[in-house]
């Protein structure tokens, strides 16, 4: 897709190679910040037995170093990452993958998301998408995937409740 934007020698490797450099920097500089509503959603999960994975784009050693370094990581069943599956979001194999590890099929799991793409994939892999917009509403048409939206994840707790 970018080299379609940026042509034929766009060096997408390159860039992401930088972006992952700067991203480290800025973390080692500022550390990570947990999105509003973690705690008490992981809180929730824990108290519940609830299964919980993280199905995420970014490749295992970086989950891995985010995760600890907000002491959060001991506290899923599994992590599936980017590196571990054939086709990124929107594909729906990181949430096929996710829900296969967890022993449950995708129409029991709900997904997390912040971005169109992630709740494309969670829909296409046949989970209930929730978002929970970080840097951008949902569009249109991305509304139209979603089981539901919430302002933070401590809200995510009241969809849970209704479907269990």
């Amino acid at each position: 897709h970018l080299k379609g934007i940026f042509g034929e020698d766009f060096d997408y490797y390159k860039v992401r190679g930088k972006r992952i450099e700067l991203m480290n920097e800025f973390i080692r500089q500022n550390g990570i910040e947990k999105k509003k509503g973690l705690d008490e959603l992981l809180d929730y999960l824990d108290n519940t037995g609830l299964k919980k994975a993280v199905a995420t784009a970014t490749d295992l050693q970086r989950t891995t170093l985010y995760l600890s370094s907000i002491n959060i990581i001991d506290r899923f069943d599994k992590l599936i990452c980017g590196n571990m599956i054939e086709n990124g979001k929107p594909a729906p194999d990181i949430y096929l993958t996710a829900a296969k590890e967890l022993g449950l099929s995708p129409s029991e799991c709900i997904a997390l998301e912040d971005s169109p793409n992630g709740i494309r994939s969670a829909y296409a892999a046949g989970c209930k998408p929730v978002m929970i917009p970080d840097l951008s509403q949902p569009d249109e048409e991305t509304k139209k995937l979603l089981h539901a939206c919430c302002d933070d994840l401590s809200k995510v707790i009241g969809v849970i409740q209704k479907l269990v």
